[in-house]
């Protein structure tokens, strides 16, 4: 790989009290870029100020949403170390969109070095106040301008970051979902399994009509049958059900969250049943109603951990747990979080030392 260039900006910003800051709103002062063209490949690495992009146009990201993105976090530990929390992951499902959207790929040395060079860059953007981070997001947009449906011939590939507060600043309390009927998320042969924006657009109706129903998320279903259980919002979805775990498996149209894939490992790790297969919505409202679904949690890496209190599903509210936080739960969230901020030893070696 070619040697970053890093271009420092002559004026810093200043930090925004990170008490109540709205996600994703104020950025740090540099970002990483990354360009492709089918001649040079991969070229011009390079950390510079934050500003704004010139793109034509005609840019096929416009028109045709060939992109694709991911979401992670550095930590400041107790001892003041920058930590990332397992970065190679992201970098492998950054990949796994790009063939699915015919992105071209990025080698995970280049993806590592870019991230740790403009993480160590603007270290002081990483919080240290309780239960704080610097959101890091990775993506790749289409530049070439020319109108037609194929893959671009150019790419840009970028890391900016922002600062984030506590995602639960009254506390971890157990949110309302609603079942959607209407409305699907993805289906098998689709783009599902990525992280691509086109997703997440076609989620905003769906969530709209919950929030104006009281309700914090949806809990998709299946675009075929509409009776198997995928996601909740944007996050995957675990159930705890007459004493064993629960979750969608990864059929094509659920996304393979790494904080899904932290959770098995250590839920199975404490000797708890995990199984990872296809259940309807018919299979969880008998559970609630026979009181064996005992527990439930979104796992993503904004919340890390959501706890479920209340499910409802034609007309009908289904409590969980008596609307608390499980014990299952309240572990998974604690044992994460504090491997994360290097509270809690990492027997797995999870955690990324940046700095």
């Amino acid at each position: 790989m070619e040697k970053i260039r890093i271009e420092k900006s002559a004026v810093l910003k200043e930090k925004p009290a990170i008490e109540g800051i709205p996600f994703g709103t104020y950025f740090s002062d540099h970002m990483f870029l990354l360009d492709y063209d089918s001649e040079k490949g991969w070229h011009n690495p390079r950390a510079v100020p934050f500003a704004n992009f010139e793109i034509s146009p005609a840019a096929a990201v416009l028109h045709y949403a060939q992109e694709i993105f991911e979401g992670m976090k550095a930590y400041r530990s107790p001892s003041g170390e920058v930590l990332l929390f397992r970065p190679l992951e992201n970098a492998r499902r950054l990949n796994s969109s790009a063939e699915r959207l015919c992105i071209p790929q990025i080698p995970e040395d280049i993806f590592m070095e870019g991230l740790k060079t403009l993480v160590e860059l603007d270290k002081d953007w990483v919080p240290s106040a309780p239960d704080t981070s610097l959101y890091i997001r990775p993506y790749i947009i289409a530049t070439s301008a020319q109108l037609g449906v194929h893959a671009s011939k150019n790419y840009l590939f970028a890391i900016i970051t922002c600062p984030v507060g506590s995602y639960y600043p009254e506390g971890l309390n157990p949110v309302r979902i609603m079942i959607e009927k209407s409305d699907v998320r993805a289906v098998r042969g689709g783009t599902g399994y990525t992280k691509c924006g086109g997703n997440y657009a076609a989620s905003i109706r769906a969530a709209e009509r919950a929030e104006e129903q009281g309700y914090s998320q949806v809990l998709w279903l299946d675009g075929i049958t509409r009776r198997n259980i995928e996601e909740v919002g944007s996050m995957n979805v675990m159930f705890k059900m007459d004493g064993k775990v629960i979750t969608p498996a990864l059929t094509g149209s659920v996304l393979p969250g790494i904080t899904r894939k932290s959770c098995i490992e250590l839920i199975k790790s404490w000797g708890i049943d995990v199984e990872e297969r296809e259940f309807t919505v018919d299979e969880l409202i008998a559970a609630a109603n026979s009181g064996k679904l005992e527990e439930a949690w979104g796992t993503g890496t904004a919340a890390v951990i959501s706890p479920i209190g209340e499910i409802a599903f034609d007309g009908v509210r289904y409590e969980i747990g008596g609307g608390k936080i499980g014990t299952l739960t309240q572990r998974l969230y604690d044992t994460i979080t504090g491997i994360q901020w290097g509270k809690t030893e990492d027997k797995f070696s999870w955690s990324v030392k940046v700095c």
